[in-house]
């Protein structure tokens, strides 16, 4: 399985911590970067991982930044993306359990190394149950079809 990671300049460490203990499980990454603590644009670095996914050149994708919180934000504007900003491993399984999301944003300002592995650790192990959760799923992506549809004909 190929994950696609990265951060921005306030999530790098922790980026760099998560690859190590990712490496060590065989795992195959893609680092979109960054690759300093030299200030960048959250924005750009979940583009490029949302991109990986939807145009699935990678499987599963995982972000870092301060808070988790605007990496989020901006993945979810990639179309077929469902990230997920978890702060715990019991979001971690629900997020993959129920909402089959298929990027995990972490914030570094509140997760140390531990805390982190041990929610990529759950998320990525954590299946997608299906069933009921699975017509909830199909219900985003029909809305997100929706909404691409109406903002193309309100631009023409």
């Amino acid at each position: 399985m190929k994950i696609a990671i990265g951060s921005d300049h306030a999530g790098f460490e922790l980026k760099e911590k998560i690859k190590r203990f990712l490496a060590g499980g065989g795992w195959t990454l893609e680092d979109q970067g960054t690759h300093s603590t030299e200030s960048v644009d959250y924005p750009d670095y979940a583009q490029k991982v949302g991109e990986d996914i939807a145009h699935r050149r990678a499987d599963l994708g995982i972000l870092v930044c301060g808070t988790g919180i605007g990496m989020a934000m901006a993945a979810n504007k990639v179309p077929g993306i469902r990230a997920a900003h978890v702060n715990n491993v019991i979001e971690a399984q629900l997020s993959r359990e129920h909402n089959n999301a298929n990027v995990l944003a972490l914030g570094a300002r509140f997760l140390n190394e531990s805390q982190a592995c041990d929610i990529v650790s759950k998320w990525l192990a954590t299946p997608f149950a299906g069933g009921r959760h699975q017509q909830r799923v199909e219900k985003i992506a029909e809305l997100e079809k929706k909404e691409a549809k109406a903002a193309r004909a309100s631009h023409k």
